[in-house]
């Protein structure tokens, strides 16, 4: 019995997640040194990070390949890089890149508590990652200067960048980084959590491994982090062991996790940036008029390219009538509900004038 066929587009999404994952380790070759600066008792945070990687890439790919995402992915690059708007593009983009992710404009107007508790959970795990993976991967060590032992020098790949005093506000501001990152989530879950206990309509839709759980895991990582900081700071290292592995079954478990639940929209929505670009150049555009009442309802653009996916998924919405249209997609939305209802009203009529409704005869 020949071996089942493995499809293209599984093909290309391996090849794409190798590739970035063997990237990455190479990455963390050259950054720490040759593993000159790598921690060998972090190696386990290392492979998960790796297949996180893996996860992450291979999955992307697979999306990106859909028909429209690989459509409008298309079409918002080729936009963004129209030199006659190429200017225009990036000002926008900075200003998006600023008011919609870091600011989050586009959940505060969703409500403020749920804007609020997505922006402290947001610049949380950023900030976390920024200084963990570092850490973890070697890029990032500190060393006492010689002569002066109360001094840290920072290494950056190897290189020294920068000397601080150990009780110096920065020192402390650096080494309490992940202290202060922990505060940011914790208060963004709780914000969160509450949402999910008081507002009925997300309760009833909300699912415990897409909604729940990865709060847990947040929480638990944050928690068990200011455990361990506790630990070495006020109680001599009492239980320091033990919260060292549990906090790392919290880390590793969500990295692991993030390719294949909810967390992974963090990699999915600035995908956004580029179907905005779409949109400005569809309203700059032609603009498609219906077929029926005439009036202008979209951009002509995005109805051919609406099709086109339609038809690539095996869809057919061709149609011929009084509309005067030759696809359903000419139509705009208030003309298909008065169709809907001219043909509802054609079955009835003819129904109750003892006529057989069309397709019955």
């Amino acid at each position: 019995m020949a071996a089942a066929r493995i499809p293209r587009e599984k093909l290309t999404a391996t090849a794409w997640a190798l590739l970035f994952t063997g990237l990455l380790a190479l990455l963390i070759v050259i950054g720490s040194r040759n593993l000159a600066h790598f921690d060998a008792a972090l190696v386990g945070y290392t492979f998960s990070t790796l297949f996180a990687a893996f996860g992450i890439t291979y999955r992307y790919a697979m999306w990106l390949q859909r028909p429209p995402t690989r459509l409008y992915w298309r079409r918002g690059w080729a936009v963004f890089l129209t030199p006659r708007f190429l200017g225009t593009n990036v000002a926008a983009f900075l200003r998006r890149l600023f008011l919609e992710f870091a600011a989050n404009r586009f959940i505060f107007r969703r409500g403020r508590l749920r804007g609020g508790a997505h922006l402290l959970i947001m610049w949380g795990c950023l900030l976390a990652a920024a200084i963990t993976f570092p850490l973890v991967w070697g890029w990032i060590h500190f060393k006492t200067v010689p002569g002066a032992l109360d001094t840290y020098r920072t290494y950056v790949f190897g290189f020294p960048v920068q000397e601080f005093h150990v009780d110096s506000l920065f020192g402390f501001l650096i080494f309490h980084g992940l202290v202060w990152s922990s505060f940011l989530v914790i208060a963004g879950v709780m914000i969160a959590f509450r949402r999910r206990m008081i507002d009925h309509a997300a309760v009833s839709v909300q699912q415990f491994g897409q909604d729940i759980l990865p709060l847990v895991m947040l929480f638990a990582i944050s928690v068990t982090g200011l455990m361990l900081t506790a630990s070495y700071t006020w109680m001599k290292g009492y239980a320091y062991d033990f919260l060292a592995i549990l906090h790392a079954i919290t880390v590793i478990f969500t990295l692991l996790y993030l390719p294949f639940g909810k967390l992974f929209h963090i990699f999915q929505r600035p995908a956004q940036l580029g179907v905005s670009f779409y949109k400005d150049a569809g309203a700059r555009g032609e603009q498609a008029h219906c077929r029926r009442c005439g009036r202008p309802f979209a951009p002509a653009a995005m109805i051919r390219d609406l099709q086109i996916v339609e038809r690539q998924l095996g869809f057919s919405y061709e149609m011929a009538g009084a509309s005067g249209a030759s696809h359903y997609q000419e139509v705009c939305p208030r003309c298909r509900r008065s169709l809907y209802g001219l043909a509802q009203g054609a079955l009835w009529s003819g129904t109750a004038s003892g006529a057989a409704p069309a397709g019955d005869a």
